[in-house]
């Protein structure tokens, strides 16, 4: 079986309707001889932020000597991405070699189960049974959707990070409290809780799930946080606290107050793993628990400094300036919108860059992505009617982003957003194909 016959039955396995339920996965893990237990884990939720934080969190393992794997969802061009060390993601080859070792096991577990095993389980099974191959030294690895009923809720997470919570899919709940019910289904006993800020009937949630598994609980502000943030070439400059101190002069290479938080919550992640393993790995990690020193700052810099993110504010040109992220939801749309002003218009009218998002103001090109969840592109364009916006209609993602680009002039920006399938589309007609 090669690379494309492989992605094409993993394709083939996208469920026509989803329910929840750990059995066909937990069925699959035994069979396989559970995989997902060859390596501890840090274990990622939330409603933005999660795969830039996972990210953050293997980059800064990979400079501390840590060889993570790292699982994330959903991808921008290629399968891929979704699986990947620091350094690459999973090569054509293993990625085709590791399906053709599963398949065997899918169809015992389809033989037996009422639904055939799903795109997202079987994905999550090849990440796994390839970080038990390689080996990796940890796993980071991020939810597909929710968390207690989640496939990759099979591994018991040292460290469980809980990006703030919102509203998303409908299917979690119908208020943040409700979601963070089943994000918080991520934390296992002992385990230690980073949580980014969060509302207080949210926090109340994870806080008493945390008290009941004896988990230790970290939370934004009051534990750990950003001290200090300045706009640097190509992204910011931080100062991050952390419970043990703080380290100063972190650049991060991505853009946003959104991204600082993120880095704040990734690098107290990472001081909690490696201080579940004493004298495993890196400096600053050998000595006994009351004696800990601080992370090693230098090393902390350096993982940070190669962190990358595609398609969350990500500058894929300069003349003109296009930026392609992938927001999805209004808390992504806010933050999107908060950093564009503060990081890309700073020397420009203000007033008149809020005018351009008022009726007749500016230009909006809407269309359909290639997704079959797409929104209609008149849909689209009648819900900016009804906020008062004109709207132009183009085919598809690569005559909206021509139309944009070729009608804008040097003191101008595109913005090419709505979610990770139309960013992923864009960046194939900017970049080219291959994985992000």
């Amino acid at each position: 079986m090669d690379y494309q016959d492989a992605v094409d039955a993993l394709y083939a396995r996208m469920p026509t309707r989803m329910g929840p339920s750990l059995e066909r996965i937990s069925r699959l893990a035994e069979l396989l001889d559970h995989p997902e237990r060859t390596a501890p884990a840090v274990h990622l939720t939330g409603t933005n932020g999660k795969t830039t934080t996972a990210r953050m969190v293997a980059s800064l393992l990979a400079a501390f000597g840590v060889g993570a794997g790292l699982y994330t969802s959903p991808h921008l061009q290629d399968v891929r991405e979704r699986i990947a060390l620091a350094t690459r993601p999973i090569s054509t080859e293993e990625f085709a070699e590791t399906w053709t070792y599963l398949d065997p096991f899918l169809a015992e577990v389809d033989r037996v189960s009422d639904q055939p095993v799903t795109f997202h389980e079987a994905l999550t099974a090849l990440a796994f049974t390839w970080f038990a191959e390689l080996p990796v030294d940890a796993q980071v690895i991020e939810v597909g959707m929710g968390g207690t009923w989640d496939a990759t809720n099979l591994v018991h997470g040292e460290v469980a990070v809980i990006n703030r919570v919102g509203l998303d899919h409908p299917e979690l709940g119908d208020t943040p409290a409700a979601v963070a019910t089943e994000k918080a289904g991520i934390i296992k006993r002992g385990a230690t809780v980073v949580s980014q800020a969060q509302d207080d009937d949210v926090l109340a949630v994870i806080a008493e799930r945390a008290a009941g598994l004896e988990a230790r609980l970290l939370v934004a502000g009051r534990d750990f946080g950003v001290e200090r943030r300045r706009q640097a070439i190509g992204g910011q400059a931080l100062d991050l606290r952390t419970p043990t101190g703080v380290i100063t002069d972190v650049v991060v290479p991505l853009h946003g107050r959104h991204q600082a938080d993120n880095a704040a919550g990734a690098l107290v992640a990472v001081e909690a793993f490696l201080g579940a393993h004493e004298g495993s790995w890196g400096p600053g990690t050998d000595a006994p628990a009351s004696q800990r020193r601080e992370l090693d700052p230098g090393t902390v810099r350096a993982g940070f400094a190669a962190v990358t993110s595609p398609g969350r504010l990500e500058v894929v040109s300069r003349q003109p300036l296009v930026l392609l992220d992938g927001a999805h939801n209004p808390a992504g749309a806010r933050a999107l919108a908060a950093a564009l002003l503060e990081e890309f218009v700073v020397d420009k009218d203000i007033r008149g860059i809020l005018q351009a998002l008022a009726p007749a103001t500016g230009r909006l090109i809407v269309t359909t992505t290639r997704s079959p969840r797409a929104a209609p592109a008149e849909r689209l364009r009648k819900e900016a009617e009804a906020l008062g916006l004109h709207a132009e209609v183009a085919p598809d993602v690569a005559a909206a982003v021509r139309l944009a680009v070729d009608g804008a002039t040097e003191s101008e920006a595109v913005v090419v957003t709505g979610s990770l399938h139309t960013v992923g589309e864009a960046r194939d007609l900017l970049m080219g194909p291959g994985p992000a």
